[in-house]
């Protein structure tokens, strides 16, 4: 494919790996440091922990994991010192803090991720059995989360345009690599799906839409910046030509998975003959390639490059057009084949394109 490169999509660069270390490390250190001076302990772990902890490639989402964390914290402390002023520390107020902590990680937490600092924060304060601890720990949480949702957005800020951009490029280079791969096996008669698939799997078709997740944030957010031109569509037509595309190589798999399905247009060598006798069959000869998948192959490939270009934000109505007529052509040469879920995914694919023409006309 032109253009196209084995690239691992999810894989972030090494200049972005670096400035998250790097933030991560100064929105750490400070509130380890301003609770040194402001004299909570001499050991303030909890106040690095949130830059740990609710710091994510996503740093707008850092307020709402730092409430949740903050949440937590100051659920386990009050848990855990009202349970140790009524029970003494023995084997049965241990059990009723961690009953006690299990449910109210639940409670407090969101459909499958509870909130595991009321558990942590309780299991921690029985531990400290030291006065002023609870007090201390909540104290230097909030000075850890107060630095990391007030700098960590100043520290580099990432531009989601921009990592929506990358991440559209990098769809755009896995699926024309894993469409190449496929039609080259068809086309030699191979099996329809390769036996070692690119190392991202599915984690490929969902790309596209984080891309358009994280774009829309975007657009909410910065109502005074103008988006690059056209990006929009195209993460739009990635999208939906994920799912289409899904449903194609899903179909191609479950196909080589079972026996291969004879063209009913094309005389079986094997068959019986009346006028000879037949002769035993070959136990271990390989199924015959299937005519129908064979043919398909110059399709995908013309699919593959119609998607591409638009991806890309070039022309492709050549090479839609092309597509649209060797899918007519695949239909006429095999009218007895049903392979109308097969060709869906293609068909559909052209529909997304054919929409995103008419869009931008």
């Amino acid at each position: 494919m032109p253009g196209t490169v084995a690239v691992d999509p999810l894989a972030p660069s090494a200049g972005a790996r670096l400035r998250s270390g790097a933030r991560l490390v100064i929105c750490a250190a400070v509130p380890w440091y301003l609770c040194l001076w402001w004299g909570t302990s001499t050991a303030p772990v909890p106040a690095a922990l949130p830059a740990v902890l609710i710091l994510r490639e996503d740093v707008y989402a850092a307020p709402r994991l730092a409430r949740e964390r903050l949440l937590g914290v100051f659920a386990g402390v009050v848990l855990s010192t009202l349970l140790l002023d009524r029970l003494p520390p023995s084997s049965l107020s241990f059990l009723a803090v961690l009953v006690c902590g299990s449910v109210g990680m639940y409670l407090l937490g969101r459909p499958g991720s509870p909130n595991q600092q009321v558990l942590i924060t309780a299991l921690m304060i029985y531990a400290t059995a030291l006065p002023g601890y609870p007090l201390a720990r909540l104290a230097e949480t909030l000075v850890g989360i107060a630095v990391v949702v007030l700098l960590g957005p100043l520290l580099w800020p990432p531009d989601p345009y921009r990592s929506a951009a990358e991440g559209l490029d990098a769809y755009r280079a896995g699926v024309g690599h894993l469409l190449d791969g496929v039609a080259g096996r068809l086309a030699r008669g191979g099996p329809a799906t390769a036996p070692d698939p690119l190392p991202e799997g599915a984690r490929l078709w969902l790309r596209p839409q984080a891309c358009r997740d994280a774009f829309d944030r975007a657009a909410h957010r910065r109502r005074t910046r103008t988006p690059p031109d056209g990006l929009d569509g195209r993460l739009g037509l990635a999208a939906r030509s994920a799912v289409t595309l899904q449903c194609f190589t899903q179909e191609l798999r479950e196909r080589a998975r079972g026996p291969a399905t004879p063209d009913p247009s094309t005389p079986d060598p094997s068959a019986p003959d009346a006028s000879a006798v037949p002769d035993p069959p070959a136990a271990s000869a390989p199924p015959a390639p299937d005519p129908a998948l064979r043919d398909i192959a110059p399709l995908v490939r013309a699919t593959a490059l119609a998607l591409d270009a638009a991806l890309r934000g070039e022309e492709f109505a050549a090479e839609l057009d092309r597509a649209r007529g060797l899918d007519l052509a695949h239909r006429s040469a095999h009218p007895t084949r049903h392979d109308a879920v097969l060709r869906a995914g293609l068909h559909l694919t052209h529909e997304a394109l054919s929409d995103h023409l008419a869009a931008r006309r």
